[in-house]
């Protein structure tokens, strides 16, 4: 049997461990001792205690590794996806770190391994769908909608943290770059707000986010924007916290002391946004792509509406992004796609068998999106 690593055991990560046990030997890696508690009910995964970031510490972990899993926090995953190249090991990760994946193109390549980025929902799925779409049709126009929301609003956030509050707080600083007209566009996060209308759900708020990434260099499209999906209202509080300076990482005095801000709303906010035991949230997307497909103007929708698994007790986040993830764990492993080098998940999609694969094995897991 083929032996599985995921770094990291998280939300996303537990439910990425769990989906691919039923397959495989699979070894689940955390420094945090109640994340891997959390799956002493699944006797067959593997647990370990490691703190990733020491130098070497990773390679040694994956040494028996068919294929590694990267589930860590942002600012670990570069790091982390380096250490794993270095082993050897074929890799498929959802850190969505800040840094250029291609800057380790090369030494993938020279260690002849294959890596898959972003390989979640947004980004990922919206990556596989465009990929899809550019091999079909001269695409003129792509737009990705993404969010994860609690069903039930508590004031005054009306917000749970579904993946690293880290990694949610970058969404609201760092800033957001599309294509407009064949022309990159940089504009600050929380831009250019809309209201959009859901069935399900009802009107939620959009705005500008920085999540198109490799897309911007990969697929010639004239015009590329991804948003954010938040609770209408939201965007005011957020820009008040951010244009104050809470979310400022330079260091100022206070009493004496220095204090980086955003340490301090990190602590007040963090545990306002952890999401409660049982507590239902759900995940909505929707991906537009139009443009000309043998002569004729088309516009294909993919709408994706998905909620919190009461019976496994697994977020629709750690589904729809961990699912997504592990379909693609099964294409490499199955030899399906081996592409040496750094992978963005729009290079998966250009195939279509890859493609069908990977909407089959979500909808065999309840993660179903409609196409009209």
């Amino acid at each position: 049997m083929k032996k599985i690593t995921v770094l990291g055991a998280g939300l996303v990560g537990k439910a990425i461990a769990i989906d691919l046990s039923d397959s495989y030997e699979v070894t689940s890696v955390d420094q945090n001792t109640n994340a891997l508690e959390k799956l002493a009910r699944y006797p067959k995964i593997k647990k370990k205690i490691a703190d990733l970031r020491g130098e070497g510490v990773i390679r040694r972990i994956v040494t028996d590794s068919d294929l590694v899993i990267g589930a860590v926090p942002g600012f670990m995953g570069y790091f982390t996806v380096g250490e794993v190249i270095k082993a050897g090991k074929n890799m498929v990760d959802i850190s969505f770190f800040p840094e250029d994946p291609f800057a380790l193109d090369n030494l993938a390549k020279n260690n002849g391994v294959c890596i898959v980025t972003d390989c979640g929902v947004a980004p990922g799925m919206g990556n596989i769908i465009l990929g899809y779409h550019n091999e079909k049709m001269k695409v003129e126009r792509f737009r990705c909608l993404v969010g994860g929301l609690p069903m039930e609003r508590e004031w005054p956030w009306e917000y749970r943290a579904v993946f690293s509050p880290a990694d949610v707080i970058e969404e609201y600083t760092r800033p957001a770059r599309y294509i407009q007209s064949g022309e990159l566009v940089i504009r600050e996060a929380l831009s250019d707000p809309e209201l959009v209308y859901f069935d399900k759900i009802g009107t939620l708020e959009a705005w500008n986010s920085d999540g198109l990434r490799s897309l911007i260099k990969t697929i010639k499209v004239p015009n590329m924007i991804e948003k954010t999906l938040r609770y209408p209202g939201t965007i005011e509080y957020l820009r008040v916290l951010r244009d104050t300076g809470y979310f400022s990482s330079e260091e100022i005095e206070v009493s004496g002391k220095k204090v980086r801000p955003i340490d301090l709303t990190s602590k007040l906010l963090f545990p306002k946004w952890k999401l409660k035991p049982g507590e239902r949230e759900f995940t909505v997307m929707r991906v537009e792509v139009e443009g000309i497909e043998n002569g004729l103007n088309k516009r294909f929708t993919y709408d994706l509406y998905d909620e919190f698994d009461v019976k496994t007790e697994i977020t629709s986040m750690a589904r729809t992004t961990g699912y997504t993830c592990t379909a693609v764990a099964n294409i490499l492993l199955k030899g399906k796609f081996l592409r040496k080098g750094m992978n963005p998940p729009e290079y998966i999609g250009r195939n279509e068998e890859c493609f069908q694969f990977i909407f089959n094995y979500l909808k065999d897991r309840g993660v179903t999106y409609s196409v009209k």
